[in-house]
């Protein structure tokens, strides 16, 4: 085979572009849900809540026939990317499905595909999303705010429908997997966590990551990161552009009992993050402490 023939096609047999060179890649996005409203409770769903829900409604001019809304889940059975149920309900799971480096896009892709399928349909396999697939900005009203749901288990995957005793013990399994957590209400996108025989309470920040390490970093230095007595700040997730603390409290303890002090804390990091002066010497090495404890997720 000569040089010409072993070289990347750039056109087909009639000489226009070629699949590959029609089909721009996705640019990656790393905050693919700001401009959504509640940005942090996109990233919730999507990063760290086990199971939970959201009812959201298309955009006029942009539903599918037939379809006026849907349910965006955590996760669906057998990890389906949609499903298109009999009585015309959609579902997609956020925690399924394939990824290009811009969740918003993937997410729509598998919403529209949840869209097309026949109700009673799941599906298995989305086409990764394209340069030219909408995303959920582009297709979801936002004129209203959402309720985003945290369930204690997986019983929305049936809601309305019988169960045989085959099907509601597969369903008790996925239900037992389910890390017990709870919203708290002193602040937004804060959920109490129990793993095992310790609890946590998680945060979603709303600002830019490098913005919320700084203003983490200042009330570290000051001793003032925690919740209160028997309580710290382990260290921080970094998730869809966004920075999300989290913290070990007393293994015993309820939500209730640190809604105080997490709306405290709220305070003492607004004023943090409001502050212009630059990081003194032991702010510099907290922010490097907290740099080493940040996991990415995904």
């Amino acid at each position: 085979m000569g040089k010409a023939s072993r070289r990347r096609r750039t056109t087909d047999d009639q000489g226009a572009p070629s699949r590959r060179q029609r089909t721009a890649a996705v640019p990656y996005v790393n905050r693919p849900f700001e401009g959504l409203p509640q940005e942090t409770e996109w990233v919730a769903i999507r990063e760290i809540l086990p199971a939970a829900t959201v009812a959201v409604r298309f955009a006029e001019g942009k539903a599918p026939e037939g379809v006026e809304g849907a349910t965006v889940a955590t996760v669906l059975p057998m990890a389906w990317p949609a499903l298109h149920r009999a009585d015309g309900t959609v579902l997609i799971g956020t925690q399924s499905g394939s990824s290009t480096g811009d969740p918003s896009r993937d997410l729509a892709a598998q919403l529209l595909a949840g869209a097309a399928v026949e109700p009673g349909s799941a599906v298995q396999h989305v086409p990764a999303a394209t340069a030219e697939t909408p995303r959920l900005q582009d297709l979801l009203d936002t004129s209203e705010p959402l309720e985003f749901v945290v369930h204690e288990g997986f019983d929305f995957w049936v809601e309305g429908q019988e169960l045989d005793e085959e099907g509601q013990a597969s369903l008790d399994r996925a239900n037992e997997s389910v890390v017990p957590t709870r919203r708290m209400s002193a602040l937004p996108s804060a959920y109490w966590v129990r793993i095992g025989e310790r609890t946590y309470i998680r945060l979603v920040l709303p600002d830019d990551e490098d913005t919320a390490t700084d203003a983490l970093a200042r009330l570290h230095a000051a001793a003032e990161s925690g919740l209160g007595e028997g309580t710290r700040l382990l260290g921080a997730f970094r998730a869809c552009g966004l920075l999300v603390p989290v913290f070990e409290v007393p293994a015993d303890s309820d939500p209730a009992d640190h809604e105080e002090a997490l709306g405290a804390f709220g305070t003492r990091y607004a004023t943090a993050l409001a502050s212009k002066e630059a990081l003194t010497a032991e702010e510099r090495r907290a922010r490097s402490g907290l740099l080493s404890r940040q996991v990415t997720l995904r």
